[in-house]
């Protein structure tokens, strides 16, 4: 990936998790827990390559982030980056965490590269995340759409319906065929990878 593409992708994360949670900070719950499930994998990326000497601590650290992130959500500003607001967390709770440490390892741990916590996301649920949504677009749209909206976006059949002019029946089955054929993939693409090794 060239840097203007990477900057694209960062710029494009960065303006799809501050709108989440800005809706969330008006109230919108289920924008506020997407915002939360999206920020862990980068928060959770970022935190292991600055704890390589302690990988035990990354998860209880993780949860300092977030919650300090979530306790903090008020003296958000919406005219400054959120990755920025969301890195100075970050880099505080990183910089207790050494000092609770001897400043020698404290030292020797960079926390200047605030690019680092957006720019590394933990890959597998990236890699994930693309190989589903390859799939899903091969899926025709009564079944694609259903199940983004019933399974992924977490919506109830009722307002899936209404979105995607589609019944409810129509909505029910589309997520009923759709994983079905979705697995069929799955099964296709596993054996074909069986089948070359």
């Amino acid at each position: 990936m060239d840097r203007t593409t990477q900057d694209e992708a960062l710029r494009s994360r960065e303006i799809h998790l501050q709108s989440l949670f800005v809706a969330g900070l008006a109230g919108n719950a289920r924008s506020y827990r997407s915002f939360l499930s999206e920020l862990t994998p980068h928060l959770r990326g970022f935190l292991r390559g600055r704890l390589l000497r302690h990988p035990g601590d990354v998860e209880d650290l993780l949860q300092e982030v977030l919650l300090a992130v979530h306790n903090a959500r008020h003296t958000y500003r919406t005219e400054q980056p959120l990755t920025a607001w969301v890195f100075a967390i970050a880099r505080y709770k990183l910089s207790d965490f050494f000092r609770s440490r001897s400043r020698h390892e404290a030292r020797n741990d960079s926390l200047d590269e605030a690019d680092d916590l957006f720019a590394e996301p933990s890959l597998e649920a990236e890699q994930a995340s693309r190989d589903l949504g390859k799939l899903l677009e091969e899926l025709p749209d009564r079944q694609r759409l259903p199940i983004m909206r019933v399974k992924i976006e977490g919506l109830s059949v009722a307002e899936t319906s209404q979105l995607t002019g589609l019944s409810e029946s129509a909505v029910k089955i589309g997520v009923h065929r759709g994983l079905k054929a979705l697995a069929a993939k799955i099964r296709g693409k596993f054996a074909e990878v069986e089948h070359e090794n």
